[in-house]
């Protein structure tokens, strides 16, 4: 499983491409060969980059759902609703298709933020609105997720 680290700002041109900054094309190399997926995020309006071997793992699990159960078939219809298989070109750009761009409402500036295993590719307003937003939350969520015994699963 990879585990990528940090936060950074670049620019997406007229055409929805972006430069992924080096700091981060150094942590995705390993996947580089395998391409990725990009799909929009199932809480957020961002995007959502998986490395293949990490979209793979997913669909493992994915597969396992009973499609005679119309709840996990109308799921599994709009979890994969407008995914892409894209690539960091020789030129370390990131192409995103128009209707990723318009989901996620891109302009100029953008932020790729590390969440674990994968990348989220945000609208710089958007993030930093959603940043804002959980702010105050934050303290309270952290405990309830982050603050129950070993045995909850929980990290202590």
């Amino acid at each position: 499983m990879n585990s990528f680290i940090g936060t950074y700002e670049c620019k997406a041109d007229a055409k929805g491409r972006l430069m992924v900054p080096a700091a981060l094309k150094k942590q995705l190399s390993a996947a580089l060969q395998d391409g990725f997926v990009l799909k929009r995020a199932v809480f957020q309006s961002c995007l959502e980059l998986y490395p293949m071997s990490e979209w793979n793992a997913l669909m493992v699990k994915v597969n396992k759902l009973n499609r005679f159960k119309k709840k996990n078939n109308d799921f599994i219809r709009r979890f994969t609703a407008g995914v892409k298989v894209v690539e960091v070109d020789s030129a370390g750009r990131l192409l995103i298709p128009k209707d990723l761009i318009g989901f996620s409402g891109i302009t100029k500036e953008v932020v790729l933020a590390s969440a674990v295993n994968i990348i989220e590719i945000w609208d710089k307003s958007r993030y930093e609105q959603a940043i804002d937003d959980a702010a105050s939350d934050f303290a309270d969520l952290a405990e309830e997720v982050m603050g129950q015994d070993d045995d909850d699963n929980g990290i202590s």
